[in-house]
């Protein structure tokens, strides 16, 4: 066991080392459809045509069928672009059973548009849907139709903007709605609103409209992004990149969760990061990328970062996002964040600030179990009430919650491990452990006994499944389809392991200690 986890602590830090390249993101189905359509020529592309059919699910669909609301994006995408393919081994029957899926579906947006949809639906999918309605005529497919009022505002808004500044979170779904290259231009990194499947659109109009100064940069962001997926495909690109302010953020927060923050072994690679966020952090806030636009949550796990650090960031930064005793992600979405919000109490409580009006949100956005499920960025409930509970705790030795214990376990799967879907997940199962860790703190010996059992049930589970080095594939993070920022989510694996071998070990030496 100490070996396991000199081991685990061990690839950690050369997980936080790394995180200098832009980040690693999962290859994305949608992007990758996309930014072949958008590319045009089959030649010299056929090897990524083919991880794009292989990814199709037996049903006819693309995306995990666990998770129904994020496969319409990934399908419709990769209908239209196999459609353009045929002579391609395997083009045609792939079209055919995508077809077949899409009219069987039940239409998520006939009369409402879900809480937590996925990015730029509203945009998106209306787009795909015409075209696949001009392309392939009478065919039954679901029209989306409560999304169409809101696509229509949007364009509208859009209509009366020249050209968006650099950034800008419309940006990220050009290719729904770009026709000029004027509109955008590409930022430092060569994207379009830090998109491969927005900069391979903007990339052939421009290509189109002769503007092709900016095509080179564009060409060596595809290039990068697609690096980046580690898939080693060219033309495989991710649902987003690059994440370098999202990456090293989350993986540090993580380490808190697990209590590893100040672990000496990642004093060095923490300094850095450390430094880096200090030095990029403006009164205006961080975003995902250095390239893009500040929000509200990336904001806040940075401030939860600097402060965790020893730094006295600028509160302020959260400011411009404040609605009344609400955070909103960016300026002008169309719902609230229950995840930003946990994050910027988080922050606001580390940091000293009243933050009674979030609190109160945070506690009131619970389901009836006392867990919460109500979330916009990630598809698992484990992710936000991990982070709610260690949110509610900060500043509160004492506190206590009952109700979230008793479902917390009571969801713990019969082979030991903890997931939304189907299936336990080694991310999910790892968030279980945060929140059972953070609770534990203020138990009564009963209840630190049932926990116990439940984390050496899970530790069974995950040694189990623990490969060194492995890349998570379970896409699980709500973006335009669902995606796995992979070292992101490794760290949480591999922190959540070590914290239940810590656990296990101080466990058996209580044990041995009462027997004696």
């Amino acid at each position: 066991m100490n070996a396991l986890s000199e081991q685990i602590l061990s690839e950690l830090r050369h997980l936080l080392i790394e995180m200098s390249d832009g980040g690693s993101v999962g290859p994305s189905v949608y992007d990758t459809a996309r930014a072949l359509q958008f590319h045009g020529n089959v030649t010299g592309r056929q090897d990524a045509y083919a991880w794009l059919i292989a990814q199709q699910q037996a049903d006819g669909g693309w995306g995990s069928a666990d998770f129904p609301l994020f496969r319409h994006a990934p399908t419709w995408a990769a209908l239209l672009t196999l459609q353009r393919a045929d002579p391609l081994p395997g083009a045609a029957d792939a079209v055919q059973a995508a077809t077949r899926f899409l009219e069987r579906q039940p239409d998520p947006y006939a009369h409402s548009v879900p809480e937590d949809a996925p990015i730029g639906a509203e945009l998106i999918l209306p787009q795909l849907c015409g075209e696949a309605a001009s392309l392939l005529g009478g065919v039954g497919f679901p029209r989306h139709p409560a999304l169409l009022p809101l696509r229509q505002a949007c364009l509208v808004k859009l209509g009366a903007v020249a050209t968006l500044p650099s950034g800008h979170p419309l940006l990220h779904s050009w290719e729904a709605w770009g026709t000029s290259p004027t509109t955008a231009c590409p930022d430092d990194d060569g994207s379009i609103g830090i998109s491969p499947a927005a900069t391979a659109a903007w990339r052939a109009h421009a290509v189109t409209h002769g503007s092709t100064p900016q095509v080179g940069r564009t060409d060596a962001y595809l290039q990068a992004a697609s690096r980046a997926t580690r898939s080693g495909i060219e033309g495989v690109v991710p649902n987003v990149w690059p994440i370098n302010v999202f990456e090293p953020c989350w993986s540090l927060y993580t380490l808190h969760l697990a209590g590893l923050f100040a672990h000496p072994a990642f004093a060095d690679a923490v300094r850095v990061i450390v430094a880096q966020l200090d030095a990029r952090m403006g009164v205006r806030g961080l975003g995902p990328a250095l390239h893009f636009a500040a929000d509200a949550d990336d904001t806040s796990v940075a401030l939860c970062v600097l402060r965790l650090a020893g730094r006295d960031p600028p509160v302020d930064a959260l400011r411009d996002f404040e609605i009344g005793e609400l955070f909103v992600t960016f300026p002008g979405e169309r719902n609230a964040s229950v995840s930003t919000n946990i994050h910027a109490l988080h922050a606001l409580r580390l940091l000293g600030k009243p933050a009674a009006g979030t609190s109160y949100y945070v506690e009131a956005n619970r389901n009836p179990h006392g867990l919460w499920d109500n979330e916009k960025w990630h598809v698992s409930w484990l992710y936000p009430t991990a982070h709610a509970v260690a949110a509610l705790a900060q500043g509160k030795p004492q506190w206590r919650d009952e109700r979230a214990l008793a479902a917390l376990l009571q969801a713990q799967r019969d082979d030991g491990g903890w997931g939304a879907g189907r299936a336990s997940s080694f991310e999910e199962t790892a968030y279980a452990l945060f929140a059972l860790h953070v609770m534990d703190g203020s138990e009564e010996p009963t209840g630190r006994r049932r926990i116990a059992q439940a984390v050496a049930r899970a530790l069974e589970w995950m040694l189990a499944r623990h490969v060194a080095h492995a890349l998570p594939q379970t896409a699980l993070w709500i973006g335009k389809e669902l995606y796995c920022p992979t070292r992101v989510v490794r760290v949480a694996e591999l922190a959540g392991l070590w914290l239940a071998l810590r656990w296990g070990r101080r466990v058996l030496a209580e044990g041995a200690g009462a027997a004696s």
